[in-house]
């Protein structure tokens, strides 16, 4: 029971890292295929689509609150939507099917521990974010504490986990395009780049929902539509796809048994701590909690986002046995024609080898749109997260102190739209040639402990102060990095040292704890008459936090 406890805990974090980057193709140079036609022209309906959406939406954006949070009236059914949308990229697709495809049961395992994260925002985060915040998390860090400082430090916090995050992202559009469409790699990053700006700086909150929205549909549909006419050569038999799977793969009877997910416990621990803690302190994330109008809705935005995770997780795990059969046994999907060999384009090309078997190539280019779409989704989101770091947070309440119009900060707001999207075309194409995995483990790394930590506290314990919010945020941060860099996958395959300084890849298990420390040391050694002050605040805040009134208003609100 503990091997398999240990090995779930594996499983935990080797979807963390899934889950935030686009599995191989996104981290690893790729072949460029033929021109996929079919793929382009449903890719340009997608496009076509999204812009007339934008292009509505920027006729409903008139005031901050619809730019930031759509003016709070997306409903928990659309916000779930748009969560969903928000969490699952084309790793989901790609890389959870190829896990099936190769382990089995434990690619399962991953799938079922994808969502160690969600019951932390239901039960701990959800009601008490849409209560305090109004646009940004750092609302709610800030609520009784120095503005200016804590928010300047949730701000920093925000932009470095979307600066890692659009890397990974961008490096992964331009892999995964130039192997599916057939389409040169600065092309891809370039389009990403400027369809992420227009859709933020047009159509703000209203538009990225929609995008979200339409994009987690559409990968439902697709991966349904591929499930169902695979799993209906088996006769919608799981018994018959089974005992076929374990016919035909190298693996045998150990197909539905764990395998060997578990290398070394305490990086599976950390990486699992990563993902938990991370989810609930990324800030793209997070913002959606504040497009809704009540916590009730809130609580339902993640209970529907989790209905749809789990519900495609199992339409992946058919694909993923009927891949198995359908895809291992035909040696036109193999180089050279040989069965067991390598698969063309790599194995995160299942799932698409399988839509061709089963659909012909009008699904394989159904699919491939979708993938592209996903990676859309997923960067209009931290645009605008970052967008609203800089303009809401930083110019808004720390430099103009309050004291700047809606329309001044939209503008503001905007032209960080703009700058974050130039910025991330430029990185994309400059990590072209380099593994960003590392990345993704940072991104999470960081949103574990240099968010959560303090946004935790700052909801859930009286004693917090400005002095122990600020150690926590920033140490808990810099510690992240730090080791991040000091690890294999900076300091042996990026820098090229032949041992790394810090023996593990996830940094959440060391870094976390310390900021969690470093606040409480700082805050109840703060005998300051500010901190007693922000320590009395507390009750008026979790009065606000219960019930969304009563409190005395802090700045944001």
């Amino acid at each position: 029971m503990n091997k398999l406890l240990l090995k779930l805990i594996a499983g935990m974090a080797a979807i963390g890292t899934a889950s935030i980057a686009l599995a191989g193709p996104a981290v690893e140079a790729t072949t460029k295929q033929p021109l996929n036609v079919p793929a382009i022209i449903m890719f340009a309906i997608f496009v076509g689509l999204t812009l007339a959406i934008t292009y509505w939406a920027a006729g409903r954006t008139k005031s901050a609150s619809d730019f930031y949070t759509a003016g709070g009236g997306i409903t928990g059914f659309q916000n779930g939507l748009a969560m969903a949308g928000d969490y699952m990229s084309a790793a989901t697709l790609l890389g959870l099917t190829a896990m099936v495809y190769t382990s089995g049961y434990d690619g399962y395992l991953f799938m079922i521990a994808f969502f160690v994260g969600w019951p932390i925002i239901l039960f701990l985060m959800a009601e008490r974010l849409r209560n305090l915040g109004k646009f940004t998390f750092a609302d709610i860090t800030s609520y009784r504490l120095d503005q200016g400082s804590v928010r300047t430090m949730a701000a920093i916090g925000s932009l470095t986990v979307v600066c890692f995050y659009l890397i990974v992202q961008m490096v992964g559009a331009g892999q995964l395009i130039k192997l599916l469409f057939g389409l040169d790699y600065y092309i891809a990053v370039i389009v990403v780049g400027c369809l992420m700006v227009v859709y933020v700086t047009f159509g703000g909150m209203v538009a990225t929902t929609w995008v979200q929205i339409i994009k987690a549909c559409l990968l439902m549909f697709g991966g349904t539509a591929i499930m169902l006419l695979a799993f209906s050569k088996f006769d919608f038999s799981f018994n018959t796809l089974a005992a076929k799977a374990i016919d035909v793969h190298k693996m045998k009877d150990m197909l539905f048994a764990p395998g060997k997910l578990l290398q070394d416990p305490v990086n599976a621990i950390s990486l699992a701590m990563g993902l938990m803690f991370g989810l609930a302190g990324l800030p793209h994330i997070l913002m959606r909690f504040f497009t809704v109008n009540n916590a009730k809705e809130a609580r339902k935005s993640v209970l529907y986002a989790a209905g749809f995770v789990g519900f495609f997780f199992n339409v992946i795990l058919i694909m993923g046995l009927c891949a198995i059969v359908i895809v291992g046994t035909d040696a036109s999907f193999f180089e050279g024609g040989t069965v067991g060999g390598k698969i063309i384009g790599g194995g995160n090309m299942v799932a698409m080898h399988l839509a061709k078997a089963v659909g012909g190539d009008i699904l394989l280019g159904f699919l491939a749109a979708v993938a592209f779409a996903t990676i859309l989704a997923v960067v209009s989101g931290l645009a605008l997260a970052g967008a609203s770091a800089i303009s809401h947070d930083l110019y808004a309440l720390v430099i103009k102190k309050g004291q700047v119009s809606e329309a001044q900060e939209i503008k503001v707001s905007k032209m960080s739209s703009f700058a974050i999207g130039l910025i991330a075309v430029v990185l994309g194409i400059a990590f072209e040639k380099q593994n960003v995995a590392f990345m993704a483990a940072l991104a999470f790394g960081i949103a574990a402990a240099g968010n959560f930590p303090v946004l935790f506290l700052s909801m859930y314990w009286k004693g917090l102060t400005t002095r122990g919010a600020l150690a926590g945020g920033y140490g808990g941060l810099t510690a992240a990095v730090v080791l991040v860099v000091m690890s294999k996958s900076v300091w042996v395959v990026v820098l090229g040292y032949a041992t790394p300084l810090f023996p593990y890849d996830q940094p959440a298990l060391f870094a976390m704890p310390l900021a969690f420390l470093l606040a409480y040391v700082f805050s109840v050694t703060d005998k300051t008459p500010r901190a007693a002050k922000e320590r009395e605040a507390f009750a008026d805040q979790w009065v606000r936090a219960q019930t969304g009134f009563g409190a005395d208003g802090a700045v944001s609100h």
